[in-house]
This record gives structure tokens, C-alpha cells and sequence, in this order.
């Protein structure tokens, strides 16, 4: 298979002829290249871009089978044909050892080039690279020009392994240094230069594993009985910078399969080792490796399926480990399978070609059917990377018509459907804690480079938890040595992993402490009244109008749930802050991006946040078909409302130890349905525990929609009592009751007694118009009288309240209740 996705492939006629076929992939025709008269076996071959040149390696056979030789001491003879029209033929190579032929596509595209590359790798372990420059005569007739004489370079030799990249045009091969396997790459360009990119030394034994070569075309000679018996090596690469090298050695026992990958990426390399069972005694099936872009998958046809994560393979959990006693297995081939460049597979056994990649659809019943908190982990994972290109919570993409997008849009919401009904499906992690957090982290990721380095991507630090049949061993690798300086493209990325890895052990992962102690600090300060200056925090609110901005620009359909709808200055503080500090640490770590693009990145991040958290309750509403009737307090609770209640709670819990933000209006929701469903008891429990947290508009509501009915009056007066002083003074007002003027005249004395000083004075009341044998009482009062009268003018005044307090006998037991917290005062201060 070509760069271009067009397939060579070749046949016998009924004449015994070899004919040379073409498949081209856009236009899904058929296209006959070449044929040969005669009885030959076609060992490797390659076409160039422009279909004018064939290269052919050729040995002959007998009808038995066994081979001649076609010119004394050869047994395989490599050509060069003309096809465009079929002219000459030219040898390359009659040797007595194979020859392979690959032509280099400089792009992807198709276009006229003067010169033609190809290389030649030889039995003999070389590599040559001749330049083959053609001239058009006659029209369109390509010839080749220099056919005299093969300008040729000598690439690579004494290699024992080799692997051809076809997509991104690299040629991998170990030489053996020492008795040391050195790994090195060599980079083909667009204008046919080549560099050998890095090296790097391999913890692995090659000496006596013979000569092997991956994705130089299908080698059918090979024995697939021994084929079991052979190592396995190959290397993946994505557009991430990512490097992996995955080995499995030569098998002498199929009890217990051992293989290992090489995260050249992150600095080192783990060794899995998993048991089989129900082995037969003659095993003909070999493991295959996959590169699924984020993932490498491990496959040993009717035993077991791994899928290893490339971009965070630190914890075990991260990994999926699938059995042969697994569903998902048996939909898999059990026949062998050879792994070609991409993601390309080929089934030996029915000849059909594949191009595998991951089912959002199976993954999502995976996850409902599996009980294992690992494979939990490790699903949720790997079906948020596959979802992140589609952007499937962004407004924007629900208007569009693209199926494919459409269908990774519905598997997302029947994700967040299932977490909804799940939460508390795992013990080793808080499930919607993860969603979040990893949800969040893919919604930004491909919008720049090192962002993987900067934001946390899972929620769990350490997994200290077995994985049931797998034992896992991780130890360092020593890092690439760069033979090249300046790096474009993946080899950018790559230098950048590695310097990571080199210079940056402490995680520069964002984490919320310093949002954390300076909302306190804010929150602390509010409450004193000595706020620091105002521009100060109008900065951080006009931050958080901008995320609530940015999210409703994102979702144009309107929301099931009350969300968004009033200011919760507290959780607007909460998001200014994070924005002003997750600005910074890009700011800090993300050299060269343009400034705007960190602030449009933060905003998008932090929206998604709070958007997945409206998301994961709107899902609860939907289910239990709630209304917005529930907003009112002259309701009781109904089971469905308790567990909306109960899935608040949990993602209260989640964002609280994450200390993550709260959309605006969802303490005000948590705590409406926290009064519908709680007894008296438990609800002041919640509140006192900080489960509930009370907001001015949900009390203000609670004390219009409630009569003053005995049960009500309790209520009411325990959540007053419970209220800050600054927002108790208002919902007091609110309240047409004796006991709101109790509370308001409770507060007003202690508002005065708060800085009283002892100062002589002389009585001023007419004490006959008073009949209290108490004479502390009457002090009292006389101290009240007194700093009214001095301070008359200073008083607040307010149309609500009581402007200054006259003493009347309806007072006294309010001045009297008042005495319990100011007696020890008194009483010291009149004697």
C-alpha cells in the first residue's frame, strides 16, 4: 500500500502469466499496470506517484514450486519498468539474496516530479536510495533519462531490523553496536533530502533473531507456524510527538505471554506479562500491535485484547485489559492478523484488508457492563479522547448535519446519561470528578502543543489497586540522542516531550490552591467589611461575565435546568479567580503563544467545566422529568426530586475537593430541593455541615412562598438564625412577624453595645414611668437611651427597620432576651 492509499497487488492469469494490478482508493476503479510473460513469482514491488515507473522484484519457480535460478548465481532479479507507455525494462539488482523496493512520496498528492527515489533493501543488510530522473517525449510518453547509469547512495547497512513508515515517509532500523541494539530513524523530505533524526539504545537481545522487515509489503513466503514463534517489534508514532516501540520476544512457552513498550516519549518503558489460559497445544497465532493514534492495542487473536494509552501511560488504570472470557473479544478475528503502516491490519487468513479503529458505540457498552473500576477508568478515558475532535458539547456542532459528528454527539450524551445514573457505580475514584476533569481537559487539547503538560487529565493521583491477570514492570529508558537541531512538525513535538522529560520533573500540572486561599481571603474579607480595593475585584467579576459569556455563545439551545439565571457572587468570584490564575500558569509555561489565544483557551476550558456540570444535572432532569414548578417552597418533595437532590449533592462533593467552581444558580437549586425533601433536622444538619449552602435568593424565596404556619415559623426562624449578618438583616425585613422584630431589635442592641465604653453620666430616666425591680435591666436601658440620643444623627436610617429604638414595654422582653449575650458586660460595668 502506497502513501496515496493505493493498493499494488499481483495475480496469475489463466495463462500463468504475472500481471501487476493497481487499486486506486479515490476513485475505487481497478488499473492494470503490468504483466510479465512468463512463470515468475513477484517478491516485492512498488509503483511510483505518477504511475510511470514499476519496481519488481522477481523469482522464478517450477511447477513444483521450487526455485530457478534466472541468471547463473541469482535467484532474485529486481527491474525497473517504463509503464507510461510500457517500454523498457531495466535491472537493478540479480542477486542471490532478496531484494525489496520501495519508491519515496515526497507528498501525499500526485504531481509531475523530474527525479524519481527509490530504495532497494537488500538480504545483505543495506539500504540504497537510486535517483531515477525521467523526461516526457512524445506527448506523454516517460522515460527514463540517465537508464546509462543509477545515480544510488548508500542509506543504512549492517542492520538486522527495519520498519517503513509509509505515511510520514521514515525509515526505522537497528544496528547492532557492541552487541547493543541502537534504534535509529532516518527522515525523507519533500525535496528528497534524508537525516538520520536520532538514536537511541534498546533494552533488548537481537543478535540471534535473524533479518526481519516491517511494512515493506506482505512477505506471503513466511511460514505463519514459525511466524508465532518470532519476536515482535515495530514502531508507532502520532502528531502528538509521541514515540513508542513495542516488543514481544520469541515465545518458548504460550502459559504466560511477555511484552513490553518503549515510551521514548516520557523516558521509560513498561513489561506486561499476562497468563493464558485454555492454551492449545499447538499455538500458530502471533501478537499483533495496532497504533490507534492515542492508544497502542496489543492483540493475541482469542486470548486478549490490551489497549495501552500513549499520552498518560503512568497509572495502570489508564490501560484496558481485555480477556478471552470478554464479549467484546469474541466480535474480534481469531485468525492471524499482520498489523501494516497506520492503522492498517490484514487478515491472513481471508485476505481482506481492514482499517481498525475504535467504536465509541462498543466502548460506551463496555462501560454499562463491566465492574471492574480499572476497565471503568480506562473505558471512560479512551472514549473521551475518541470523541474530543468532534467538539460534541459545542452549540455549534448540533446545528450541523454531519453524521458522523451527529453520532458522536448522541454516544457523549448517553456517556453523561449513564455517569448520571452511576455515581456511585466506582469505589477507587468519584466518577463524575473524572468525567469532568478529563472531559475538560480534551475539549482544549489539540488547540495547542504542552497543553498535556499543564492540565491535569484524571483526577487520580496514585492507583495502588491490582489488575486482575496482569503483572506490570516499569524502568527507565534512556532518552533519544537528536542528531538534528532544527525540528518541524512531529519532530518539534517530540524535542519538546523530551525536554520536558530532561528538564521539568515537578508536575506543572494546574491544581486550584492558590485560587482556594485567595477566595477565602476574599470571602473572609466581605464579611468584615474591609474588602481590598474595588477595581481589584471588579476584574475578577468581569472574568467570570466573560466565561458565563463564552458558555452561552457555545450553547444555543435553552437549558431544562435554572441555571445561570441570578449573579451567586460567591461562585463568580470563585471563576474570576480561576481564570486570572490558570491565565498565569499558561502564561508562565506556554512560550510563543499569542496571549489572546491563552485567554480564549482559558475561558473554553474553564465554560467547559461548568457546562459538563450542567450537562451531567440536566441529564438527571430529563430522566425524572422535572418541572419548573419545584422552584416554588408550597410543595413536598417526590422521589424523583430526591434524586435530582442526591446527584446535586455528589457533584457537590466532586467540585468541592477539586475546589472547581459552581455554575451561578445551582446552591440556590441544591437548596429548594433540599427543603422539599429533607426533614427539619436533616436539612439544618446539611446546612450546619456545608452541604447546603444557603444563597439570598433561595431564602428570600423560602419567606415569600411559606406561610406563618407553626411548622413553617420554625422553619423560617432556623434558617434566619443561620443566615450571614449581612444577608439576615435583609431577609429579616422580609418577614411580617414578631419574631423578625425580635431579631431586627436583637441586632440593633448589639450593634450599639459592640464598641461601648463606660463614661460618667448622669441618669436620664424618669425611672417612676418604669416599673422593673431589676436594677442592672434599668441600667440597661439607661445605656441604650443614652448612646441613641448622643448618636442621632450617625444611626443608619431605614424605611424597613426601626430608626432609633424607643423604649416601650412591648421591647422589654426584647431588650431582655438581648441581655443573655451582654450580662457579664453589664453587670461588671454597673458596679
Amino acid at each position: 500500500m502506497e502513501r496515496n492509499g493505493n493498493i499494488i497487488y499481483t495475480y496469475k492469469d489463466d495463462k500463468g502469466n504475472v500481471v501487476f494490478g493497481l487499486y486506486d482508493c479515490q476513485t475505487r476503479q481497478n488499473e492494470l499496470l503490468y504483466a510479465f510473460e512468463k512463470d515468475l513469482e513477484v517478491f516485492s514491488c512498488s509503483v511510483n506517484s505518477e504511475r510511470t515507473l514499476l519496481a519488481a522484484s522477481l523469482i522464478q519457480s517450477t511447477k513444483e514450486g521450487k526455485r530457478n535460478e534466472l541468471q547463473p548465481g541469482s535467484k532474485c532479479l529486481t527491474l525497473l519498468v517504463e509503464i507510461h507507455p510500457v517500454n523498457n525494462v531495466k535491472v537493478l539488482k540479480a542477486v542471490d539474496g532478496y531484494i525489496w523496493v520501495q519508491f519515496l512520496y515526497p507528498h501525499v498528492e500526485s504531481h509531475p516530479l523530474p527525479e524519481n527515489h527509490l530504495l532497494l533493501i537488500s538480504e545483505e543488510k543495506y539500504i540504497e536510495k537510486f535517483r531515477v530522473r525521467v523526461a516526457q517525449e512524445d506527448g506523454n510518453r516517460v522515460v527514463i533519462k540517465n537508464s546509462g547509469h543509477l545515480p544510488r547512495d548508500r542509506i543504512a547497512e549492517d542492520f538486522i531490523w527495519a520498519q517503513w513508515d509509509m505515511s510520514e515517509q521514515r525509515l526505522y532500523f537497528i544496528d547492532l553496536k557492541k552487541s547493543k541494539s541502537i534504534l535509529k530513524c532516518i527522515q525523507f523530505y519533500a525535496d528528497e533530502s534524508y537525516n538520520l533524526m536520532f538514536e537511541v539504545p534498546l533494552d533488548i537481545s537481537l543478535s540471534n533473531s535473524g533479518f526481519k522487515l516491517v511494512n515493506f509489503g506482505c512477505d506471503y513466503h513466511q511460514d505463519r507456524e514459525k511466524l508465532s514463534k518470532h519476536l515482535s517489534l515495530c514502531v508507532f508514532t502520532n502528531h502528538t510527538g509521541s514515540l513508542c516501540v513495542c516488543y514481544s520476544p520469541k515465545c518458548a512457552a504460550w502459559e504466560q505471554i511477555t511484552y513490553s513498550v518503549f515510551y521514548i516519549h516520557k523516558g521509560h518503558t513498561k513489561t506486561f506479562t499476562t497468563s493464558l489460559k485454555n492454551v492449545g497445544s499447538h499455538m500458530t497465532k502471533g501478537i499483533t500491535f495496532l497504533n490507534l493514534d492515542y492508544y497502542v492495542a496489543v492483540y493475541l487473536p482469542g486470548h486478549f485484547f490490551h489497549l495501552l494509552n500513549v499520552q498518560h501511560p503512568d497509572l495502570i488504570c489508564h490501560n484496558l485489559f481485555l480477556t478471552g472470557n470478554n464479549e467484546m473479544i469474541d466480535m474480534l478475528p481469531h485468525s492471524p492478523l499482520q498489523s501494516l503502516s497506520g492503522s492498517l491490519v490484514l487478515d491472513c487468513c481471508s485476505g481482506k484488508l481492514y482499517r481498525v479503529m475504535l467504536s465509541q458505540s462498543s466502548l460506551l457498552q463496555l462501560l454499562q457492563n463491566t465492574r471492574l473500576d480499572c476497565e471503568k477508568m480506562a473505558t471512560l478515558h479512551c472514549a473521551l479522547s475518541c470523541g474530543q475532535g468532534a467538539q460534541f458539547l459545542e452549540g455549534q456542532w448540533r446545528q450541523r448535519a454531519d453524521l458522523n459528528t451527529n453520532r458522536v454527539l448522541s454516544d457523549f450524551l448517553k456517556i453523561i446519561q449513564w455517569i448520571s445514573e452511576n455515581v456511585s457505580a466506582c469505589h477507587s475514584f468519584d466518577l463524575i470528578q473524572e468525567f469532568i476533569i478529563a472531559s475538560s481537559y480534551w475539549s482544549v487539547y489539540s488547540e495547542t502543543s504542552n497543553v498535556d503538560k499543564l492540565l491535569p487529565h484524571s483526577s487520580v493521583l496514585t492507583w495502588n489497586t491490582e489488575i486482575p491477570g496482569i503483572t506490570l514492570i516499569t524502568e527507565d529508558t534512556p532518552l533519544p540522542l537528536m542528531k538534528v537541531h532544527s525540528f518541524k512538525g512531529y519532530w518539534e513535538k517530540l524535542n519538546s516531550n523530551l525536554e520536558y522529560v530532561k528538564y521539568a520533573k515537578p508536575h506543572f500540572h494546574y491544581n486550584n490552591s492558590v485560587v482556594r486561599r485567595e477566595w477565602h481571603n476574599l470571602i473572609s474579607e466581605e464579611k468584615t467589611g474591609k474588602r481590598r480595593s474595588t477595581a481589584y475585584v471588579r476584574n475578577i467579576l468581569d472574568n467570570a461575565i466573560k466565561v458565563i459569556s463564552n458558555l452561552e455563545a457555545r450553547n444555543l439551545e435553552p437549558r431544562l435546568t435554572p441555571l445561570l439565571q441570578e449573579e451567586d457572587s460567591h461562585q463568580r468570584l470563585l471563576m474570576g479567580l480561576m481564570v486570572s490564575e490558570l491565565k498565569d500558569h499558561f502564561l508562565r509555561h506556554l512560550q510563543g503563544v499569542e496571549k489572546k489565544k491563552i485567554e480564549q483557551m482559558v475561558l473554553d476550558y474553564i465554560s467547559k467545566l461548568l457546562d459538563l456540570i450542567c450537562h451531567i444535572l440536566e441529564a438527571s432532569w430529563r430522566k425524572h422529568n422535572l418541572h419548573s414548578s419545584l422552584l416554588h417552597f408550597n410543595s413536598r418533595g417526590s422521589a424523583a426530586e430526591f434524586a435530582v437532590f442526591h446527584i446535586m449533592t455528589r457533584i457537590l462533593e466532586a467540585t468541592n475537593s477539586l475546589f472547581l467552581p459552581l455554575p451561578p444558580g445551582f446552591n440556590t437549586l441544591h437548596t429548594i430541593l433540599g427543603v422539599h425533601c429533607l426533614p427539619l433536622h436533616n436539612l439544618l444538619h446539611c446546612i450546619d455541615s456545608g452541604v447546603l449552602l444557603l444563597t439570598e435568593t433561595a431564602v428570600t424565596r423560602l419567606m415569600k412562598d411559606l406561610d406563618n404556619t407553626e411548622k413553617n415559623e420554625k422553619l423560617k426562624f432556623s434558617i434566619i438564625m443561620r443566615l450571614p449578618p449581612l444577608i439576615g438583616q435583609k431577609i429579616c425585613r422580609l418577614w411580617d412577624h414578631p419574631m423578625s422584630s425580635n431579631i431586627i431589635s436583637r441586632n440593633h442592641v448589639m450593634r450599639l453595645l459592640q464598641n461601648y465604653k463606660k463614661q460618667p453620666r448622669n441618669s436620664m430616666i424618669d425611672k417612676s414611668s418604669f416599673s422593673i425591680e431589676f436594677l442592672p435591666l434599668n441600667y440597661f436601658i439607661e445605656i441604650l437611651t443614652d448612646i441613641e440620643s448622643t448618636n442621632q444623627g450617625n444611626l443608619p436610617h431605614c424605611s424597613q427597620g426601626p430608626p432609633t429604638f424607643v423604649l416601650t414595654s412591648s421591647v422589654l422582653p426584647s431588650l431582655f432576651t438581648s441581655v443573655n449575650c451582654f450580662l457579664p458586660k453589664i453587670l461588671l460595668t454597673y458596679k
